[in-house]
């Protein structure tokens, strides 16, 4: 064992998590993971056999198998976010049915558990919107208005003043460079504040 081997082992462990962030992020994560909560709850207490000493507690119902089913839906949903994104409107609507349904057939949802964890994440399903890259925003703002840009600037209209750009030159009736402080008006240097000097 060498050296070098803690870190190439960090720097395995660091593209990992890299790689992890750059696929959560593309997709409805926390709404796949509150969905696949929520179903586990609702699809295992009506199976499960608790003991307290040497008594046991069954919480088995005659709608079990509806729990199983709606567990079962609710867990196929929920990586139906991770992997199929085009349909998280529709799992996310449909996580929410479902979680409504476990209330009158599973045990109140799971204990109102199950019930909670499959409602957000379908309304998280449903309110997830895929972000835009930063770069091709960057890139489109440099298209649109960057530093090369203003040299090739068109004119403004008369008029009109916009930051960054070179102030306007008078007009003739302004007494500008055409009369050259003739006797129509004084020179723009000559200008205090907007009042004519001399």
């Amino acid at each position: 064992m060498s050296a070098e081997t803690p870190v190439q082992s960090a720097g395995t462990f660091t593209r990992l998590r890299l790689r992890f962030r750059d696929w959560r992020g593309s997709r409805p994560f926390w709404a796949g993971v509150f969905t696949l909560l929520g179903g586990v709850p609702i699809a295992y207490f009506p199976y499960a056999t608790l003991k307290l000493g040497t008594m046991s507690l069954t919480m088995a119902t005659t709608a079990g198998a509806g729990s199983l089913i709606i567990g079962v839906l609710l867990v196929t949903l929920g990586l139906t976010m991770w992997f199929q994104q085009a349909t998280r409107v529709f799992a996310g609507v449909a996580a929410i049915i479902l979680a409504l349904v476990s209330l009158v057939v599973s045990n109140i949802g799971g204990f109102i558990i199950g019930f909670l964890f499959a409602m957000i994440g379908g309304a998280l399903a449903v309110s997830w919107m895929p972000g835009k890259d930063r770069p091709e925003e960057s890139k489109s703002q440099d298209v649109a208005g960057g530093p090369a840009d203003e040299d090739t600037a068109q004119p403004h209209a008369e008029g009109t003043f916009e930051p960054g750009q070179p102030f306007p030159s008078y007009g003739t009736s302004d007494g500008g460079p055409a009369h050259d402080g003739g006797p129509q008006g004084s020179r723009a240097e000559d200008r205090v504040g907007g009042d004519r000097v001399g």
